[in-house]
């Protein structure tokens, strides 16, 4: 039996959107945009891309789905967030800019900028739990850390001692960004956790 493909939306407000919805339809998933509170309310799972995280939490609030999407999330959506995604996801910032707002979702105090900035970029193989075939190929832009984790959040990956991989429930979060090396295999996790999602809502 073929399982129907689910609805997964981007957060298009600013970052690499167009890489996620390239990567979740390669992964057999509907990917479209997601920008109002009337989109929102049609996705099984949403993304939270890359990008500057300042700048999507104020446009997020600029947009009205700020509130939408942090009630969403505490029913249970499916999300998966990276980078800057991450830091969006985190239940506390540890150095926040002014005016910075978080969606939370999961226990978690992440450091931005962790790995260092722009010039500092770089990439590395990543062992992640729960994705088979070998390491992934993280790729690492003014990539956040997880300083410490709560007793609920499941540690998937590190890298050089550094948390870069959670998942908290139906929240899954990366430093890095899948994306952007053509391996859906984290997409593909995501994915399925959102199939998951679905069939326990059928019951």
């Amino acid at each position: 039996m073929t399982r129907e493909a689910p609805v997964i939306g981007v957060l298009a407000l600013q970052g690499d959107v167009r890489e996620h919805l390239i990567a979740l339809a390669a992964a057999d998933a509907v990917a479209r945009p997601v920008r109002r509170p009337e989109e929102l309310a049609e996705v099984d799972g949403l993304v939270l891309p890359g990008g500057e995280s300042t700048t999507i939490s104020k446009l997020a609030v600029l947009f009205g789905v700020l509130e939408p999407l942090r009630a969403r999330v505490r029913d249970g959506l499916p999300v998966y967030g990276t980078c800057a995604g991450m830091i969006l996801l985190a239940d506390k910032i540890l150095d926040p800019r002014s005016g910075q707002e978080t969606v939370g979702g999961i226990d978690m105090i992440v450091r931005r900028n962790a790995f260092g900035r722009q010039n500092e970029s770089f990439e590395a193989a990543v062992g992640v739990a729960g994705v088979e075939g070998g390491p992934v190929e993280g790729v690492f832009i003014r990539a956040p850390w997880v300083e410490s984790v709560g007793a609920r959040v499941e540690v998937l990956a590190e890298h050089e001692g550094h948390i870069v991989a959670v998942r908290q429930g139906n929240a899954l979060a990366t430093s890095f960004h899948p994306e952007l090396t053509g391996d859906h295999r984290v997409h593909a996790l995501f994915v399925d956790m959102v199939h998951a999602d679905r069939a326990a809502r059928s019951l």
